[in-house]
């Protein structure tokens, strides 16, 4: 009787666990000490991408395993677009204005960013003030691009 019990609630536990990993995501940014501030993109990259996407950026990350779809791997952005850093395009996934608002697994992290403003050019000739952090994070994810 009793491992007649065990096995829906297990099954039900392995069918729950991509939804409360996506439920914790927010949870686990709001324990961010709001007084500490990444300085570098790698610092934010690793407090904010490297759980999913892995240190490397390949998708790996400790968490990737228990998510409903697989992160993406931020290494081969570039050659995904013809040799060319989507830096306009990657800012808004990360930033949150993807448009993907309740269709995927990453949160948007817009809110974790903000902070003093830079003029930045992504790559359509137009300098807009973006956050600081934005900035530096794209700039990183672009160090990882494998040729």
């Amino acid at each position: 009787m009793k491992e007649t019990m065990t096995r829906p609630l297990t099954r039900v536990t392995t069918q729950l666990r991509p939804a409360l990993v996506i439920l914790a995501l927010p949870l686990m940014a709001a324990c961010v000490d709001p007084n500490h501030s990444p300085e570098t993109g790698a610092e934010d990259y690793a407090a904010y991408c490297a759980s999913c996407h892995g240190a490397s950026g390949k998708g790996d990350g400790e968490i990737a395993g228990v998510l409903s779809r697989k992160p993406s791997d931020l290494t081969t952005l570039s050659a995904k677009n013809k040799g060319v850093f989507p830096t306009t395009k990657v800012m808004a996934q990360i930033w949150g204005y993807a448009g993907a608002k309740g269709r995927g697994v990453m949160p948007d992290f817009g809110p974790l960013l903000q902070g003093d403003m830079v003029p930045y050019d992504g790559g359509d000739g137009i300098e807009t003030p973006t956050p600081i952090r934005l900035v530096e994070l794209a700039e990183y994810l672009k160090r990882l691009q494998t040729p």
